[in-house]
């Protein structure tokens, strides 16, 4: 039963961070990052990361690993919208 709620928190994490790709795959297929507002991002990336610190702490591999896939396309979105102004 343990297991299969992991398998639950990681198959749902991994749905969850996976509606960023297709956001990170139109911007870098059209080179523009001109809709994406940065104060949305840096707020995303502020609860992200304090989730990813919560996870850390409680120790759930779930929010860990859900929270720094989130992470890493919002940083990745953050750098076009940077390279792409």
């Amino acid at each position: 039963m343990d297991n299969a709620i992991k398998i639950l928190g990681l198959a749902a994490g991994t749905i969850t961070s996976i509606t960023f790709l297709p956001q990170v795959i139109q911007i870098w297929r059209t080179k523009s990052a001109k809709d994406l507002s940065m104060p949305m991002l840096m707020l995303l990336i502020l609860g992200v990361s304090m989730w990813l610190t919560y996870g850390i702490i409680v120790m759930d591999a779930a929010i860990i690993y859900t929270n720094s896939m989130v992470l890493t396309m919002s940083l990745i979105m953050v750098y076009f919208k940077l390279k792409y102004k």
